[in-house]
């Protein structure tokens, strides 16, 4: 049986840190979905359609690689896909409290399903959306922390505002 696991985030942007963490799960998984979370709560910089748009660009040549969004509770939306899997990417000790209380409460909500926790490669280590959205947002250079079409999106977007 084919095995299905979901990578959720924001994605406001998507990083080269996310893309590493979609590849590296390419090779684990038959089959990945990249589930852009669609938080009212949040103020996101691009709308979920845009990040739709952008990481399903970025991904195309990608197989076996689903791009989607999806609203209320992730566990919900991961047994809906028949998903047996969450990806959770750790960056350093101080994300894993937050992620290891999600993960245990997924597990409490919906018996079955596990978390795969993964670190980034080394390169990406300290690379987070809101970091980029900040230094893009005062003028830095991004290249290298995103793709080049996340890249001409933020200066575009970054240029309206």
């Amino acid at each position: 049986m084919a095995k299905t696991a979901v990578y959720p985030g924001t994605f406001d942007p998507l990083t080269n840190g996310h893309l590493d963490l979609i590849r590296r799960s390419l090779r684990i998984f038959d089959r990945l979905i990249i589930a852009i979370a669609n938080n009212p709560m949040k103020d996101p910089l691009f709308s979920v359609e845009e990040r739709l748009e952008m990481i399903r660009e970025v991904t195309r040549d990608l197989p076996n690689l689903e791009v989607t969004s999806f609203q209320g509770l992730l566990i919900d939306f991961v047994a809906r896909t028949h998903s047996a899997v969450i990806i959770r990417g750790l960056r350093a000790v101080s994300d894993f409290e937050y992620e290891f209380q999600m993960a245990l409460m997924n597990r409490k909500l919906r018996e079955g399903i596990e978390t795969v926790f993964m670190m980034p490669s080394e390169t990406y280590s300290y690379l987070s959306s809101r970091l980029v959205k900040e230094i893009a947002g005062f003028g830095a250079c991004v290249t290298g922390l995103v793709p080049p079409v996340v890249e001409k999106r933020l200066a575009e977007k970054l240029s309206r505002r």
